[in-house]
């Protein structure tokens, strides 16, 4: 099935560049010019990605990357001109797994949507390998259905906050370094920094810890990185 992609851009031209090369490659792109319109498709539609600017008419970026993360956890990458850290961060805030700078390469975003479609879904042959419920004392995690359960509740989280987690429950008390995690969870070929680890752990504890700065089960190892032990 042909993958499904939202990009969202006030700027026709770079809409109409994005859509034409991502069609090239057999996807399925629908168009959205603001931030409502945006937000409204993908209310009524399933995408493997969300491209989403953060200069918007009606609604910004980060309004519509906030409030789709209220009731999905779709891949969202935000396109920024600015190239200022602090939109980059922002944007990883409100929840979107990824950024790219503006102007951009096209053959560089498509690479990155292809990267981050690949973890998202899974390897099909490592993952029929791998056990897909993982419970480690009150948490289940779904590796199927991307589903978190802790004492029987569901938590919602993003793409990457899943794929932070899994490999940190995957291996229990084996401490990952911000670079090593950055590496592994967002690729060797990704150009953010390790404050991207930070800011994911952060979400992620606000999320699944009753008591963020006493942490139950993403620990920090001051100095090396952050592991998961559940006490």
């Amino acid at each position: 099935m042909a993958k499904k992609v939202l990009v969202v851009d006030d700027e026709k031209l770079i809409v109409k560049g994005i859509r034409f090369s991502l069609e090239q490659d057999g996807m399925e792109v629908d168009c959205a010019y603001d931030g409502e319109e945006a937000l409204r498709m993908a209310q009524e539609n399933r995408y493997d990605m969300i491209l989403l600017d953060i200069m918007l008419p009606k609604m910004d970026g980060f309004e519509v990357c906030q409030a789709i993360r209220e009731f999905s956890d779709m891949p969202i990458v935000m396109l920024t001109a600015k190239g200022d850290d602090m939109d980059k961060i922002l944007g990883l805030e409100y929840g979107a797994d990824d950024y790219i700078t503006k102007p951009f390469n096209i053959l560089e975003v498509k690479a990155r949507i292809k990267a981050i479609m690949r973890r998202t879904s899974g390897g099909t042959s490592k993952k029929e390998e791998r056990e897909t419920i993982i419970a480690k004392g009150d948490l289940k995690l779904d590796t199927d259905s991307r589903r978190l359960f802790i004492e029987g509740k569901e938590i919602n989280l993003t793409a990457k906050e899943f794929d932070l987690l899994e490999l940190l429950v995957r291996n229990e008390n084996k401490v990952y370094s911000r670079e090593n995690l950055l590496e592994t969870v967002w690729g060797a070929d990704y150009p953010g920094d390790v404050r991207t680890v930070d800011v994911h752990v952060r979400r992620l504890r606000e999320k699944i810890e009753a008591n963020p700065s006493e942490p139950k089960y993403v620990h920090t190892k001051w100095g090396v990185g952050y592991y998961y032990y559940q006490k």
